[in-house]
């Protein structure tokens, strides 16, 4: 069970198709500068695996076949999307609900390889060059690259895309490209990009993934507005039939001008992708069923377990299969929106939170199928563990007074839970902190120091999460707290979170193995005041700031690992969220006519991207 939101990746165009074994030789960015006068690839820290003449990314199968049709749903959001339904073709901005795998049909600078952590190799750029100060990006841009309606991609149109992404872009994308100071064209093939002194440290990569529009087609029209039209783009895709809020067809362009490339090959296999839309999560399941699309990412343990014993599953037409995850692992938690009075103080916070039985919701609703989420970089070496290192408090004893003392001893976890479901330890524990907090009962109500009644709402948007939050809910009236349960339709809990309009909300956000700037629009004071952003829980904090512009600056992997565990300890003792869990697993269930390559990148599934049809396959299960 999850719900989902990207960090970094949302803003990526054909980039987003989203370390296997031991890594040959890597290049020194700085050394093959010195012999190449360019650049071919951006990493956080300066290390490319690939060297400038690698012929195709090792995980991809470039032989693999092109052909057929792959069918699926929108699993993971980015800018305006919604996971049930869309309205418009352009999901970069902030109006309306964009449709799935818009991103397929715009090129970018360069394409990220999924078997590194952060490394970035050049797509319409063929090469970089970096000024000394490292405030001056000159993107050398191939003469070969075009749109679909055979105009050249020139670097006015990179200049231009940057521009109004910065000026009118969706929230999630514009704040984190601010510090770009100018971008012009210097030739049609020479972009320049200058930044903004004390720039992050992963601003230029995140500048060359972003899509890349055309401004000639933008003449005269509004860049904001909602639109059904497809917008002009270059990439391997391009807008086919659209159903508005049912699905959304792509189309293969056969004559992709970069299907040759290095980091295209084997890539971008299926003719046609095709994106169903639904308002209920069973529905779906009963149209995967009857194979109205072929391709399914389980995310709910109920079905998983028990929903798969129908009569294409039986006779092997539909199989299912677990892939371990070795990426970062998704940040999902309920979000506590702390705009409003009741969460202002993180005991009562902290004491809503004890309520949440972890181990007996596992068993009795989700099939022991997770692990639970502490850190907000889970699974990976950047979350705090046990005491600060001396590196860590170097940063935080600065701090000292200005966050919680125990920042400074063994990092804050939930408390284990006696599975009970109703563990009276626990919620004694909370009447405890909410006392601390000043509050007091009144007959079977508890209220704040204020006199107001503590009482809040869950808002989802699927009504799957019932078995997960009625029981939390009865555990926060057994303490005298009033708590109730809102699932509203698509489109009413889009505008509602964006406008921060909730009390409660879950939400999953994409793990980074290099985070960097992305964070300060998640966690940042700044963003908190922004409709849209994804600083959903509104948290303003200065020494937070300080430490996500330490964790944006970091300019080593041994600096990045310490100021995000320095963090991770003052995010979690504030308190903000009740972290909830994390699949070590992939949970995959298709109709058997796909093939994908034999190892699997580190950093994704690489679906549909690195997936073809199978001929043979479709032929012996009727699909032919």
């Amino acid at each position: 069970m999850s719900a989902g939101a990207t960090r970094r990746s949302v803003v990526l165009g054909t980039g987003v198709l989203a370390l296997a074994g031991a890594l040959p030789r890597s290049a020194r960015a700085e050394d093959v500068r010195k012999a190449h006068g360019g650049i071919h690839g951006l990493s956080s820290f300066g290390e490319l695996k690939y060297a400038p003449d690698f012929p195709n990314f090792d995980y991809v199968n470039p032989m693999a076949p092109r052909g057929g049709r792959f069918s699926t749903t929108l699993v993971q959001t980015f800018g305006n999307q919604a996971f049930d339904t869309f309205d418009t073709l352009n999901p970069y901005v902030f109006r309306g609900n964009g449709a799935a795998g818009i991103n397929l049909t715009f090129d970018s600078l360069m394409v990220r390889a999924l078997d590194e952590p952060d490394a970035l190799y050049g797509l319409v750029a063929r090469s970089v060059e970096i000024s000394p100060d490292g405030l001056t990006y000159r993107f050398a841009l191939r003469p070969q690259a075009h749109f679909h309606d055979g105009s050249p991609l020139t670097a006015r149109d990179a200049a231009f895309s940057l521009t109004i992404l910065k000026e009118k872009g969706h929230p999630t994308i514009a704040q984190v490209i601010r510090d770009v100071a100018e971008a012009t064209a210097e030739s049609d093939e020479t972009l320049v990009v200058r930044f903004a002194p004390g720039r992050s440290r992963d601003l230029p990569l995140i500048v060359a993934g972003l899509p890349i529009f055309s401004a000639k087609f933008f003449e005269g029209r509004d860049f904001e507005a909602q639109t059904l039209k497809p917008l002009l783009g270059s990439g391997p895709y391009q807008v086919g039939r659209i159903d508005i809020g049912r699905f959304i067809e792509l189309e293969r362009v056969t004559d992709y001008w970069a299907a040759d490339l290095p980091v295209m090959v084997g890539q971008n296999n299926f003719d046609q992708l095709r994106y169903e839309y639904f308002r209920d999560r069973q529905v779906a399941f009963e149209a995967f069923k009857g194979g109205a699309y072929t391709y399914r990412q389980e995310f709910t343990s109920r079905i998983w377990a028990t929903g798969y014993d129908f009569p294409a599953a039986r006779e092997g037409r539909v199989k299912r299969e677990t892939l371990p995850d070795t990426s970062p692992a998704n940040i999902q938690g309920w979000f506590f929106n702390t705009r409003r009075e009741v969460f202002k103080d993180p005991r009562v916070r902290e004491a809503i939170g004890l309520c949440f039985d972890f181990p007996w919701t596992n068993r009795t609703a989700m099939f022991g199928s997770y692990e639970r989420t502490v850190s907000f970089f889970q699974k990976t070496d950047l979350m705090a563990t046990g005491k600060p290192s001396a590196e860590e408090l170097a940063l935080l004893e600065p701090f000292s007074g200005q966050v919680p003392a125990e920042v400074f001893g063994e990092a804050w976890t939930p408390p284990v839970p006696d599975g009970s479901g109703q563990d009276r330890a626990l919620l004694a524990r909370a009447v405890a902190l909410l006392k601390e907090a000043g509050c007091t009962r009144e007959g079977g109500s508890l209220q704040l120091p204020s006199g107001k009644p503590i009482e809040f709402e869950f808002l989802d948007s699927d009504s799957v999460w019932e078995p997960i939050v009625q029981p939390f809910i009865r555990n926060l009236g057994l303490i005298g707290i009033k708590a109730r349960q809102r699932a509203v339709d698509a489109a009413q809990y889009q505008a509602r979170v964006r406008d921060f309009d909730f009390d409660i909300t879950s939400r999953a956000a994409s793990g980074d193995a290099t985070p960097g700037p992305e964070l300060r629009e998640a966690y940042g004071s700044r963003a908190a005041a922004i409709p849209g952003s994804n600083n959903l829980a509104g948290i303003t904090d200065p020494v937070i700031d300080a430490l996500l512009d330490r964790v944006a600056n970091a300019d080593s992997r041994a600096s990045l690992t310490v100021a995000c565990r320095a963090l991770d300890r003052v995010m979690r003792a504030g308190r903000y969220w009740i972290p909830m869990w994390y699949s070590p697993e992939y949970r995959l269930a298709l109709w058997d006519m796909y093939g994908r390559p034999a190892k699997l990148p580190t950093y994704g599934l690489g679906v549909p991207g690195l997936w073809w049809y199978d001929e043979a396959k479709a032929r012996r299960i009727g699909r032919g």
